[in-house]
């Protein structure tokens, strides 16, 4: 079962609220994904914020168009389009949402399963990649990433990985339920996720080599792929109609 980041999962049901494909109960129900509370403070509303429900219409009355999940990491400000300021939040917790149309972004605060969105001025990304070339960049990186890894003997270093390069084609489950624009952003965004595994199985285990140079070896076979994994889920969740 993978782990779905809180940006990804909800940009995905909000966007399915704003291309009509599923009902308020079925989204706020989606955006919950089991957490005990969710508060959006944005559209001016401070204090305890806008509920799930609440948002839904404050959506539609502000002429929200799209909602972006950015990823963010070091070097590679993933899905966010600015300013410095806003990047900078989102860089520290690793993600964000972009609210398109109305120049606001969201970060999460999480504290146990409460997750508190606080809004800031925010640009969309000047590219923000489609669910097709995401596919294809992910395959690209991942064919590349094994044949690294198989000359870096994984199996003997980490079997989790090796077996998780080997069960790609095994079906996967998510944490939380997802609503995705189409069936092949449903299995872009699960091949993302299925490729961020391996990326994190490996460099949790990055104290085994025997070298620094194998070490950096791993890193350099692996960075592309976790780059690539994080622009599938991007382009996945951020979709409203599969392309």
């Amino acid at each position: 079962m993978f782990a779905v980041p809180h940006a990804a999962r909800t940009a995905c049901w909000l966007n399915a609220w704003l291309a009509g494909r599923e009902s308020a109960d079925a989204v706020i129900t989606g955006l919950m994904g089991g957490q005990a509370h969710i508060e959006f403070v944005v559209f001016g509303h401070d204090g305890p914020g806008l509920s799930p429900a609440l948002l839904l219409g404050e959506l539609r009355k502000h002429g929200v168009t799209q909602v972006g999940a950015a990823l963010p990491s070091p070097g590679d400000p993933l899905g966010l389009g600015g300013p410095v300021s806003f990047n900078a939040d989102a860089l520290d917790v690793g993600e964000a949402l972009v609210l398109y149309g109305v120049e606001t972004g969201l970060v999460p605060r999480t504290t146990g399963r409460s997750t508190r969105w606080e809004a800031a001025p925010a640009s969309p990304p000047s590219h923000l990649p489609d669910v097709a070339g995401a596919d294809r960049a992910l395959r690209s990186a991942l064919t590349e990433a094994a044949n690294a890894l198989a000359e870096l003997d994984v199996a003997s270093w980490n079997p989790d990985v090796a077996d998780a390069l080997m069960n790609l084609r095994q079906p996967a489950e998510l944490d939380a339920p997802m609503s995705f624009a189409s069936g092949a952003a449903a299995r872009t965004a699960v091949s993302g996720f299925r490729c961020q595994h391996i990326v994190e199985l490996a460099f949790a285990d990055d104290g085994g080599a025997v070298s620094s140079w194998e070490s950096q070896q791993r890193r350099t076979a692996l960075l592309p792929l976790q780059r690539a994994s994080r622009a599938a889920i991007v382009a996945a969740c951020s979709s409203l109609d599969g392309q």
